[in-house]
């Protein structure tokens, strides 16, 4: 088959309308997974319309982070026995390892999906720091200099700054990406887990040694209020909603998840979860909360609007960090389909802008 034409383009989209393959099932560009990492060495891979396992990847050795690119197409890992895994989640398996720091924990990537942010929770050289990573050819292009015991980090919307947590001198280090300094250091009463709001405004800090979490204005890197969600409870993970109104928090002495209003900086809602809850993430429509049990092996799914668990999943051993894929639409340009496939569109007139990306298949027929 012929496919130079606009016409043998148009041939071959009517062959897939015939055989009863309309745009909307050629894949599923709404179908988001979410990817948990397992202290056991292994990613389990959820299908979050089904609450199913769909793959377990093998990794490096204790993986502790993860994200994912914008575009959803590859999953990073931190392993903290000093590599990055890059899982490519089209074919969920790894296709590059990259050396890294001391001790690699957190990570996060940047809204353009450009570069990879890595906290080394370990002393290199006598400091902490944080690796950057180019996505597009995996190597390490800066390493900064931050506070001692880094574990997490989260990026602005804008990407223009970094946020990152660190343990053992309860400060918060903020780096320009633009030229990968640190410009400002936040002291807070501790620090572990951070999420930023949708908006930009705002970074939930928590610190599960005082049981609290910091609300930060990031247009002033001062701390507004400091939440007591109880001494001893272990705050640990946060996670904010896609709408901003909420953010979950694990607190993984107690096995439950405490749900934040953002407006009045409340505690609104506590969930009963698995053993000690560790990570959490919030599906892109914002329906459902995802929770890694380390203690349990499980994950828990809660309902945003009941805050109530409606499934239990058994993953891997130990498993802690987790993220979501981005809900990603029909492609509406060429380079948003993967290696080997091709942006078609379809009739009727309505379709106009909505594509599909697909392989082409010899059927035999001109």
């Amino acid at each position: 088959m012929k496919f130079t034409t606009g016409s043998a383009i148009l041939k071959f989209t009517w062959q897939i309308l015939l055989l009863g393959m309309p745009w909307f099932a050629i894949p599923g560009y709404a179908q988001t997974r979410a990817y948990v990492t397992n202290t056991s060495g292994t990613v389990s891979v959820i299908d979050t319309s089904t609450n199913k396992t769909v793959a377990t990847i093998p990794v490096g050795i204790f993986p502790s982070g993860v994200a994912i690119t914008p575009d959803g197409t590859r999953a990073y890992v931190a392993n903290i026995i000093n590599s990055i895994s890059v899982i490519d989640t089209g074919t969920n398996s790894v296709f590059a390892t990259i050396p890294s720091g001391q001790f690699p924990t957190g990570l996060a990537i940047t809204p353009d999906g450009s570069r990879a942010y890595v906290v080394n929770q370990f002393l290199t050289n006598g400091v902490n720091t944080v690796s950057v990573i180019d996505t597009l050819t995996n190597t390490i292009v800066a390493t900064i200099s931050v506070g001692r015991g880094p574990v997490e980090v989260a990026i602005t919307p804008d990407g223009s700054r970094a946020y990152v947590p660190n343990q053992q001198d309860f400060t918060i280090s903020v780096i320009d990406t633009g030229t990968n300094t640190v410009v400002t250091t936040i002291p807070v009463v501790g620090a572990a887990g951070i999420a930023i709001t949708p908006d930009g405004t705002r970074a939930y800090v928590t610190s599960p040694g005082e049981g609290t979490v910091s609300v930060i204005d990031t247009a002033t890197n001062v701390v507004l209020a400091t939440l007591l969600l109880g001494t001893n409870e272990n705050p640990f993970g946060v996670a904010i909603t896609p709408d901003g109104s909420r953010a979950y928090v694990t607190l993984n002495a107690l096995n439950i998840v405490s749900v934040i209003d953002t407006a009045t900086n409340t505690v609104v809602a506590t969930t009963p979860v698995g053993l000690s809850p560790i990570g959490v993430a919030i599906t892109p429509n914002g329906r459902q909360a995802y929770v890694t049990n380390d203690g349990s092996n499980t994950l828990s799914v809660v309902d945003s609007a009941t805050n109530a668990v409606t499934a239990t999943l058994k993953v891997g051993i130990g498993p802690n960090a987790i993220a979501i894929t981005p809900g990603i639409g029909p492609p509406t340009k060429i380079n948003q389909c993967k290696q080997g496939g091709w942006r078609i569109f379809t009739i009727p007139r309505e379709f106009k802008n909505q594509g599909s990306c697909v392989s082409f298949v010899n059927t035999g027929r001109e």
